[in-house]
């Protein structure tokens, strides 16, 4: 019987979720959909000193705006909880005991000022074959002395016992098998006495065995880590239900080598946080993709291809087309370098497909920000503006700057349209304009445009300037849509007033 497939996402709250462990998520999601099966959340908080407040509440909200659907997790429940590693002690503490039982894991007791005059004293220092019979731990001491320190509260931490000269085979579906020799790792820390928690390896290995998780997807960070959690099956007896091994490329800097970074986003003017993150330590806000504007769905699509291809030159993809065309054979082996600016094109193409009404919703809050109540306008006066400059748009906070003319009449006028198109005889013309458009027995764009370019062209005036002349009267500069698409929507009355206003105004360039 084919094993259903079960993947889980596991951050840690020790902050804001980096995007890089979005694209994690979002892979395993894909991954899940496309087969039917389950999408798990589990909480990684077995390290309390690292503990933020805060950050688990994060992660679930950037995973929901993101539209990363969870079937099983701290909120959402399922058969197989707790979801979250600080309530699963008495779990661990089994699990530990039994590596204990068996031989296959061991108990020091070394102090971190021993350890540091170990790595001191030796070069290279590691916990291994080599060095573990000159430590302080149940190996190497007498059994009554151990059981004496444990009686008197003395803090220990329980290591695995990794035997030497052994190769061990990893295999990734992505990169293939891998094979590392056991002499070149050190006998891990497990669990520590002194919170009553186990370390990421233990934990995970046993959560992932008892959650049935079907396939490890994670960052090509943790790759070192899997021969310790191949060692680890074997070690529990579960080596024949192990979970497929999936690292993926890393997420690289947009310029330069290494691994994406907050200082990177800094530096070039980019979120590397789904949300916005107000950090409760220092009160340092690090900005968010949804509060700089972008749209889930563009921020979905972009983080897709870094790192995977469908197959063929598509780039809009929705989330719906990724499931269908995702699959671990096209994703690369090399990392993906974040092209930010890619970001802002997915961004764009997808606020150019969005509806006007629901485009409408994300863009009254700005108008309330600009001073501009949205209660003023009707629906579809608001609609009709928003679909004339969002070609003009990347995001939603453009449309303000945009199309603001829409919304109120201008206050000044762009010094270099002034000088370039208002001259000394503009002004009498604008009002042999204002006559003509007074005249207009119909003001659609259609009916008014042949007619006013007709009155330009009869009268012997300049078209360019005219017309430039005529939108720095309306706009307060020389760009926009369609002007006779500006003035229908506006109307006559409010385009004659605009008119007569830069008329008085606006000082002809010398």
């Amino acid at each position: 019987m084919e094993r259903k497939v079960r993947v889980r996402f596991a951050p840690s709250p020790t902050g804001p979720l980096h995007i890089g462990g979005v694209r994690t998520a979002l892979y395993n999601y894909l991954f899940a959909r496309q087969h039917g099966g389950d999408m798990i959340l589990r909480i990684e908080d077995t390290d309390s000193n690292r503990f933020v407040p805060g950050a688990e509440d994060y992660i679930n909200e950037a995973l929901a705006w993101l539209g990363i659907g969870i079937d099983e997790g701290v909120r959402e429940g399922g058969k197989y909880g707790p979801y979250k590693q600080s309530e699963r002690r008495d779990i661990y503490r089994a699990h530990v005991k039994k590596l204990l039982d068996a031989g296959k894991a061991y108990i020091a007791f070394d102090t971190p000022e021993e350890l540091e005059k170990a790595r001191a004293e030796m070069p290279n220092f590691q916990y291994d074959a080599s060095t573990r019979m000159a430590m302080r731990n149940s190996l190497s001491m007498p059994e009554e002395e151990v059981e004496k320190l444990i009686a008197e509260g003395t803090p220990y931490v329980v290591r695995f016992l990794i035997n030497p000269g052994r190769d061990v085979e990893v295999n990734d579906l992505i990169r293939g098998k891998v094979t590392i020799n056991s002499n070149i790792l050190d006998d891990k820390v497990l669990y520590k006495s002194a919170d009553d928690l186990p370390t990421y390896h233990l934990a995970n290995i046993v959560d992932d065995h008892l959650m049935e998780i079907s396939h490890v997807i994670r960052g090509e960070e943790w790759l070192p880590s899997a021969p310790l959690h191949v060692l680890l099956y074997e070690a529990f007896g579960w080596a024949d239900t192990a979970p497929a091994f999936v690292h993926l490329p890393l997420l690289l800097k947009p310029d330069g080598k290494g691994k994406l970074s907050k200082r990177d986003g800094d530096r070039l003017g980019f979120p590397v946080f789904p949300l916005e993150w107000h950090d409760p330590k220092s009160g340092e806000i690090s900005s968010g993709y949804r509060e700089k504007g972008y749209l889930p769905q563009a921020v979905i699509n972009f983080l897709a291809l870094l790192g995977w291809n469908p197959g063929d030159d598509t780039e809009l993809m929705n989330m719906e087309e990724l499931i269908a065309k995702f699959s671990l054979d096209h994703c690369s082996k090399a990392g993906a370098r974040f092209a930010f600016e890619k970001g802002k094109w997915f961004n764009h193409e997808y606020l150019m497909q969005m509806p006007g009404k629901e485009l409408l919703k994300l863009f009254k809050p700005v108008m309330e920000a600009n001073g501009i109540n949205p209660a003023d306008f009707p629906d579809d006066y608001l609609t009709r503006a928003i679909d004339m400059v969002k070609g003009r748009a990347n995001f939603v906070n453009d449309l303000w700057e945009q199309g603001l003319f829409f919304f109120k009449a201008p206050e000044a006028y762009a010094e270099k349209d002034i000088k370039k198109r208002w001259k000394a005889d503009t002004p009498a013309i604008m009002e042999e304009l204002t006559e003509v458009l007074k005249q207009l027995p119909d003001f659609s764009s259609a009916a008014a445009e042949p007619v006013v370019l007709g009155w330009i062209t009869d009268h012997g005036h300049h078209m360019g300037n005219v017309m430039n002349a005529f939108r720095l009267a309306v706009v307060g500069e020389c760009k926009g849509p369609h002007m006779f698409d500006i003035t229908e929507l506006i109307g006559r009355d409010e385009t004659i007033a605009r008119l007569q206003r830069a008329i008085a105004a606006i000082q002809p360039a010398e």
